[in-house]
């Protein structure tokens, strides 16, 4: 699938190749770090959790999936869903980066994650992120998700809200 919006030409893809892991966690890290003064934790956290998916996934492909946006050779964004449990998926590592935002690229990534959730038929779909980030938390509650949790927390360097979504399908 492609978006075109003019600079930016988006194509969307799930079937991971080596590096993307390493790419997406190296995004996060920069993006978050640079954006909203995350300090090299956060960086170490997404890297945790990104191996330990990668391991999910080679020992099972069902336990989730990751999208990446590319523009060109140039990853742009990427989303991915994890099986918690059997009726409960987590969505993590949503992030589109500043060149490709306000081109349609993040609610695509996340349609596709919750077609996914769907399909594979899960009853719950949690999500944990900071209040920062006031352009996915209007798309979470547009498809849905509410707020279930939210307190302030010490984190990545810096003072967070830290906040829960849930979505009962």
């Amino acid at each position: 699938m492609t978006i075109t919006s003019s600079p930016v030409q988006v194509s969307i893809r799930h079937e991971l190749r080596p590096g993307d892991l390493g790419a997406v966690t190296a995004m996060q890290g920069s993006e978050y770090g640079e954006q909203y003064g995350m300090d090299i934790t956060f960086e170490a956290d997404v890297a945790r959790g990104m191996g330990a998916f990668g391991r999910a996934l080679a020992e099972d492909p069902e336990a989730g999936r990751m999208w990446i946006a590319e523009d060109g050779a140039h990853m742009v964004g990427s989303i991915a869903v994890t099986r918690e449990t059997e009726t409960l998926a987590r969505l993590r590592w949503f992030l589109v980066r500043r060149s490709a935002r306000g081109a349609g690229v993040g609610r695509r990534l996340l349609d596709e994650a919750l077609a996914y959730i769907r399909e594979r038929g899960f009853e719950r779909v949690e999500l944990e992120t900071f209040s920062e980030l006031t352009t996915a938390a209007r798309m979470y509650l547009d498809a849905g998700f509410e707020v279930v949790d939210a307190a302030p927390r010490l984190q990545w360097g810096r003072e967070i809200e830290l906040r829960h979504y849930e979505l009962k399908l």
